[in-house]
């Protein structure tokens, strides 16, 4: 499988670089990331306007440009680097990887054109208090092992009403969940972990802003209180979807994760080029730049499993995909965090400052090598796939 990018590829990679330049320099990044909402809905627009951005791997019947993963990867490789604060992971990942994999052709033709014009942000809510999704377990077993509709203390439960259904508890750490205009969430119906479609001024939701230390990526919890819901596809189908946009998801976080890499590895050697200690420039030390070296490497290396991961999620292997997405994600992640943490040091005192950007870096990198699963849970998937 080749890596080698085509100029129509190449070409997207430029105009993406370009924009984000002009949309997402330091000081907008600073601006966004202290507002509650996080992002500037007029570069938001233009995102999806002037660049189809949140329709690229979007069937073009739903109005998208009809591209794969790789062509998104190359998109989101090109934010992680400039930190673009939006809710695109949310919304054009998740919430519109939700609806792809949904066997649902109604909720799509209905539900996808505003997800990829920008008019509507989406998101996925499906975590527990730890974290991870629930395990959808077999015929109907909720989280604690009674029916969806009457067991389990932890799960969001969902009961057949009048017109439809509503839902009781309360989903956790949903990304860009205090602003999404639709939000898809798993819930426990009679049959099983099921997906709803709930608008996100429903009644009885109730959205708590998160502390989170990456301030560029926000968070929420979301309460549900008898919310009026929308089945999506059928019930007891949400365990399959669910696996199968996380894995999506992992790949598209390792791209992003890539692009932030190779930006820290950039910053840190030009401090090492511009840096004069004892009147010399400081990469010219061994042990800054062997430092260097080895994150050359790391950031290398990362690039070269997230576009494998990439490939692989535009062939649609499910097998493939499940093994590429938990190498991509445990790889990347690590080296992203350490990249970032080795920037910091080579920096020295100023790296560790608020007026410079290289904490921005860290925790974004931290945080992504947590979300959707940390390293040490996909080397776990990887070992059982392998039967070690």
């Amino acid at each position: 499988m080749s890596l080698v990018f085509s100029d129509e590829q190449e070409e997207l990679r430029r105009t993406v670089r370009s924009f984000l330049e002009h949309a997402s320099p330091e000081s907008e990044v600073r601006r966004l990331m202290e507002s509650d909402d996080g992002y500037d809905p007029a570069i938001w627009r233009q995102m999806a306007t002037q660049l189809g951005l949140q329709g690229l791997h979007v069937p073009e019947e739903y109005g998208g440009a009809g591209f794969g993963y790789v062509e998104l990867g190359i998109v989101l490789e090109e934010m992680g680097a400039r930190l673009l604060c939006a809710p695109f992971l949310a919304s054009a990942v998740l919430a519109t990887g939700a609806l792809l994999a949904v066997d649902d052709a109604l909720a799509r033709k209905e539900l996808l054109p505003g997800l990829v014009s920008g008019t509507t942000i989406g998101t996925l809510a499906f975590a527990g208090p730890t974290g991870r999704p629930e395990p959808a377990g077999s015929g109907g077993l909720g989280p604690q092992g009674g029916t969806g509709a009457e067991g389990g203390h932890h799960g969001l439960l969902a009961a057949r009403a009048a017109s439809g259904y509503t839902l009781r508890g309360t989903r956790h750490f949903v990304l860009d969940g205090a602003l999404a205009d639709l939000i898809l969430v798993t819930a426990w119906a009679e049959g099983g972990l099921s997906l709803f479609a709930v608008p996100g001024d429903a009644a009885g939701l109730t959205r708590s802003r998160l502390p989170v230390m990456d301030l560029t990526r926000k968070q929420a919890d979301l309460t549900f209180s008898d919310t009026p819901a929308r089945l999506i596809g059928a019930e007891g189908d949400a365990g399959p979807v669910i696996d199968q946009v996380l894995r999506l998801a992992c790949v598209a976080l390792a791209n992003e994760s890539a692009g932030g890499a190779r930006t820290v590895l950039e910053q840190a050697v030009r401090h090492a080029k511009d840096r004069l200690q004892f009147g010399r420039p400081i990469g010219s030390f061994q042990a800054v730049k062997h430092r260097c070296a080895d994150m050359l490497v790391a950031v290398e290396g990362s690039k070269s499993v997230a576009y494998h991961a990439a490939q692989v999620a535009a062939a649609g292997d499910s097998d493939r995909l499940a093994r590429a997405a938990s190498m991509a994600k445990a790889y990347v992640g690590e080296a992203y965090f350490s990249a970032a943490a080795d920037n910091i040091q080579i920096h020295g005192g100023i790296g560790f400052t608020w007026e410079h950007s290289a904490h921005l870096y860290f925790k974004r990198a931290k945080t992504s090598e947590l979300l959707f699963g940390d390293p040490v849970h996909h080397r776990g998937l990887l070992a059982d796939r392998l039967r070690v």
